[in-house]
């Protein structure tokens, strides 16, 4: 079985969108010329086997390119002065076998790449039959919106237990097509009184709609500055979910540590309109990026921990008041960053993982905004292999 998450860089909507002429894509381009094809398959079938003087004879050829390659870039070190930017590579040679399976995960855009154009025609050559998938681990019933690009691919010997299709899924195939099932997801989080186990990446501002155990109606909501009804509405209707899970499941226990996690002052006064704010009884959530807890804009949401204060009560007119007056009232909502924990917890990491205790916060954030959801995967590779 092959698993791969290629560096994204090359395929973000945000970024340059370098594709295959992206440095970062090699790796990749690398694993697709491993794999040995099925006519390679069928030449190496219907040849004869090798005796053992031939085959001890071509391990000493083979030694003998290596050698010369590896003297060849010494004598043009040598000529240029250690200037030469060119390399001689010996070619690589294939694997002996293809793998069973395969899992590819990457950002929403690679389906559109020429890299998942020549992904998708190397494994028809090997003679993979594969199905593709966008994904977010709200399909499964977790408020967190993560959409990401999922292949999964396996030998034509060994079929699919679902009819596979060649359109990209936003579901799995044991949902209904209109993506209207979703699943609890047991988290295994036991509360106790002492202790508590431990289109996304452009954020919008928030509605004044308060999200809770009742459903909202548009004339109870208000439009932020920059906001518009479109956007109000996609909240409304995710917070009125009620497949979804809330927020408060997957949450930390109050603790004196939390006062390290809560918004700054000037953070407060130059970010307000512009952050996603959601409550414990929520059913939503926006993606988790790197830049969490360091970066404001557009890096995920925040929590409000004061949930008796309306939004609505603290954002009208607030333009109209001085900068002291402004931060007394966003002071009321004690709004705070997700915890690590709170985020591995959305992901789907199990109540024992854990970092290690030089992991500082910030690398913590890093490495959770790097990070998969482990359900998705969970759910992918059992398809493969079921």
């Amino acid at each position: 079985m092959i698993l791969m998450s290629p560096p994204c860089q090359p395929f973000t909507r945000i970024g340059l969108q370098g594709d295959v002429s992206d440095p970062r894509t090699k790796s990749f381009i690398y694993i697709l010329d491993i794999l040995p094809r099925l006519d390679d398959i069928l030449i190496y079938t219907n040849a004869r086997p090798l005796t053992l003087h031939q085959l001890q004879w071509s391990q000493i050829l083979m030694q003998f390119v290596r050698e010369m390659f590896h003297h060849l870039n010494v004598i043009l070190d040598i000529a240029f002065h250690g200037q030469h930017k060119t390399q001689v590579i010996l070619p690589c040679s294939r694997l002996e076998r293809l793998p069973k399976y395969i899992l590819l995960e990457n950002v929403k855009g690679f389906e559109t790449s020429s890299a998942r154009n020549e992904f998708v025609q190397t494994l028809e050559a090997c003679g993979f039959k594969y199905q593709e998938f966008l994904l977010s681990p709200t399909c499964l019933g977790i408020p967190n919106s993560r959409l990401r690009y999922f292949l999964i691919a396996k030998l034509h010997s060994e079929p699919f237990s679902f009819q596979a299709s060649d359109q990209i899924l936003t579901y799995f195939p044991d949902q209904e097509s209109n993506n209207s099932v979703k699943y609890k997801v047991p988290l295994g989080l036991e509360k106790d009184n002492s202790s508590t186990l431990a289109e996304e990446e452009n954020l919008v501002p928030n509605s004044g709609f308060d999200c809770g155990e009742r459903q909202c109606s548009p004339k109870e909501a208000f439009l932020f500055k920059l906001e518009t009804m479109e956007e109000m509405k996609r909240k409304q209707n995710q917070d009125n979910d009620f497949s979804m899970q809330v927020l408060k499941d997957f949450l930390e226990g109050d603790s004196e540590k939390m006062s390290q996690y809560y918004l700054p002052p000037k953070s407060l006064l130059r970010y307000a309109f512009l952050l996603d704010i959601v409550k414990p009884t929520c059913r939503r959530s926006t993606c988790f990026t790197k830049g969490y807890g360091h970066y404001v804009e557009g890096t995920g949401s925040v929590l409000q921990t004061a949930e008796d204060v309306q939004l609505e009560s603290v954002f009208k007119f607030i333009e109209t008041l001085s900068e002291e007056e402004k931060l007394k009232k966003l002071s009321t909502l004690k709004l705070r960053y997700f915890t690590p924990r709170e985020i591995a917890n959305l992901h789907g990491f199990p109540p024992e993982f854990g970092f290690p205790d030089k992991i500082t916060v910030k690398q913590r954030y890093r490495l959770l905004g790097n990070s998969l959801n482990v359900h998705i995967v969970a759910k992918l590779i059992s398809l493969l292999i079921r």
